[in-house]
Protein backbone atom coordinates (compact mmCIF):
# COMPACT_ATOMS: atom_id res chain seq x y z
CA UNK A 1 0.00 0.00 0.00
CA UNK A 2 1.44 3.65 -1.49
CA UNK A 3 1.35 5.98 1.89
CA UNK A 4 0.82 9.85 1.57
CA UNK A 5 3.74 11.65 2.81
CA UNK A 6 5.71 15.07 3.07
CA UNK A 7 9.20 15.96 3.90
CA UNK A 8 10.23 18.22 6.48
CA UNK A 9 12.82 20.50 6.87
CA UNK A 10 14.33 21.33 9.98
CA UNK A 11 15.19 25.29 9.87
CA UNK A 12 15.50 28.87 11.45
CA UNK A 13 13.49 30.55 9.50
CA UNK A 14 10.10 28.83 8.38
CA UNK A 15 8.50 31.63 6.28
CA UNK A 16 11.96 32.48 4.60
CA UNK A 17 12.39 28.88 3.50
CA UNK A 18 8.53 28.60 2.78
CA UNK A 19 8.76 31.36 0.38
CA UNK A 20 12.29 30.54 -1.24
CA UNK A 21 10.83 26.86 -2.07
CA UNK A 22 7.51 28.00 -3.51
CA UNK A 23 9.41 30.46 -5.57
CA UNK A 24 11.67 27.66 -6.23
CA UNK A 25 9.71 24.98 -7.22
CA UNK A 26 6.57 26.72 -8.31
CA UNK A 27 4.63 26.03 -5.08
CA UNK A 28 1.96 27.73 -3.01
CA UNK A 29 2.88 28.90 0.65
CA UNK A 30 0.00 27.61 2.79
CA UNK A 31 -2.25 29.72 4.40
CA UNK A 32 -3.31 28.82 7.96
CA UNK A 33 -5.22 32.00 8.80
CA UNK A 34 -8.56 30.12 8.99
CA UNK A 35 -7.52 27.14 11.12
CA UNK A 36 -5.99 29.87 13.56
CA UNK A 37 -9.22 31.97 13.48
CA UNK A 38 -11.06 28.87 14.44
CA UNK A 39 -8.51 27.94 17.15
CA UNK A 40 -8.01 31.26 18.21
CA UNK A 41 -12.19 31.15 19.04
CA UNK A 42 -12.13 28.60 20.35
CA UNK A 43 -9.77 29.28 22.81
CA UNK A 44 -7.01 26.80 22.09
CA UNK A 45 -4.80 29.18 21.54
CA UNK A 46 -3.35 32.74 22.17
CA UNK A 47 -2.32 34.13 18.88
CA UNK A 48 -0.07 36.40 19.99
CA UNK A 49 1.79 33.59 21.62
CA UNK A 50 1.46 31.12 18.43
CA UNK A 51 1.32 33.29 15.05
CA UNK A 52 2.86 35.80 13.59
CA UNK A 53 2.24 38.10 10.48
CA UNK A 54 3.32 36.95 7.47
CA UNK A 55 2.29 39.30 4.59
CA UNK A 56 -0.81 40.38 6.56
CA UNK A 57 -1.81 36.75 7.35
CA UNK A 58 -1.58 34.96 10.51
CA UNK A 59 0.88 32.21 10.63
CA UNK A 60 2.44 30.11 12.86
CA UNK A 61 5.93 31.22 14.40
CA UNK A 62 7.07 27.89 14.16
CA UNK A 63 6.21 26.36 11.26
CA UNK A 64 5.61 27.25 7.43
CA UNK A 65 4.64 24.91 4.38
CA UNK A 66 4.45 24.54 0.37
CA UNK A 67 2.38 22.67 -1.55
CA UNK A 68 2.32 21.52 -4.81
CA UNK A 69 -1.24 22.82 -6.49
CA UNK A 70 -1.26 20.17 -8.95
CA UNK A 71 -0.74 16.81 -7.14
CA UNK A 72 -0.36 18.38 -3.10
CA UNK A 73 2.89 17.41 -2.45
CA UNK A 74 3.87 19.65 0.24
CA UNK A 75 7.55 21.02 2.45
CA UNK A 76 7.20 21.69 5.80
CA UNK A 77 9.25 24.08 7.41
CA UNK A 78 9.40 23.95 11.41
CA UNK A 79 11.67 26.01 13.27
CA UNK A 80 14.56 24.43 15.75
CA UNK A 81 17.03 26.16 17.87
CA UNK A 82 20.07 24.74 16.41
CA UNK A 83 21.50 26.05 13.07
CA UNK A 84 22.68 23.29 10.17
CA UNK A 85 26.54 22.43 10.83
CA UNK A 86 27.36 19.41 8.39
CA UNK A 87 26.11 18.23 4.94
CA UNK A 88 22.89 17.31 3.67
CA UNK A 89 22.47 13.32 4.05
CA UNK A 90 18.82 14.03 1.64
CA UNK A 91 18.95 17.35 -0.81
CA UNK A 92 16.32 18.01 -3.67
CA UNK A 93 17.00 17.66 -7.21
CA UNK A 94 15.07 19.78 -9.13
CA UNK A 95 15.01 18.62 -12.82
CA UNK A 96 14.94 21.56 -15.51
CA UNK A 97 16.98 19.66 -18.12
CA UNK A 98 20.02 20.47 -19.93
CA UNK A 99 18.63 23.17 -22.22
CA UNK A 100 16.86 24.89 -19.19
CA UNK A 101 19.68 23.85 -16.58
CA UNK A 102 21.93 27.15 -16.17
CA UNK A 103 19.19 29.63 -16.47
CA UNK A 104 17.02 27.99 -13.96
CA UNK A 105 20.24 27.96 -11.81
CA UNK A 106 20.66 31.81 -12.53
CA UNK A 107 16.79 32.46 -11.67
CA UNK A 108 17.55 30.83 -8.13
CA UNK A 109 20.26 32.46 -7.10
CA UNK A 110 17.87 35.18 -7.59
CA UNK A 111 15.67 33.74 -5.38
CA UNK A 112 18.64 34.10 -2.83
CA UNK A 113 20.34 30.73 -3.71
CA UNK A 114 23.93 30.36 -3.32
CA UNK A 115 25.69 29.01 -6.71
CA UNK A 116 28.86 26.27 -5.31
CA UNK A 117 29.79 24.40 -8.36
CA UNK A 118 28.83 23.14 -11.80
CA UNK A 119 29.68 19.17 -11.58
CA UNK A 120 30.37 17.58 -14.73
CA UNK A 121 31.34 13.79 -14.22
CA UNK A 122 30.23 10.80 -16.33
CA UNK A 123 26.25 10.64 -16.17
CA UNK A 124 25.76 13.90 -14.78
CA UNK A 125 25.99 17.47 -15.40
CA UNK A 126 24.28 19.28 -12.41
CA UNK A 127 24.68 22.57 -10.69
CA UNK A 128 25.17 22.54 -6.68
CA UNK A 129 23.61 24.97 -5.03
CA UNK A 130 22.81 26.20 -1.32
CA UNK A 131 19.18 27.77 -0.39
CA UNK A 132 18.64 30.54 1.55
CA UNK A 133 19.74 28.50 4.91
CA UNK A 134 23.10 26.28 3.65
CA UNK A 135 20.77 23.70 2.52
CA UNK A 136 22.28 21.27 -0.52
CA UNK A 137 20.23 20.67 -3.75
CA UNK A 138 20.80 20.43 -7.29
CA UNK A 139 19.33 21.86 -10.78
CA UNK A 140 19.79 18.92 -13.42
Amino acid sequence: MAHDWQLTVDCTDPHRMAAFWAAALGYEVEDHQDLIDRLTADGVIDPREHTTLVNGRRAWITAAAVRDPADGRRLLFQRVPEPKTVKNRWHVDINAGPERRDAEAERLVGLGATAVRTVREPGTHHVLMLDVEGNEFCVQ
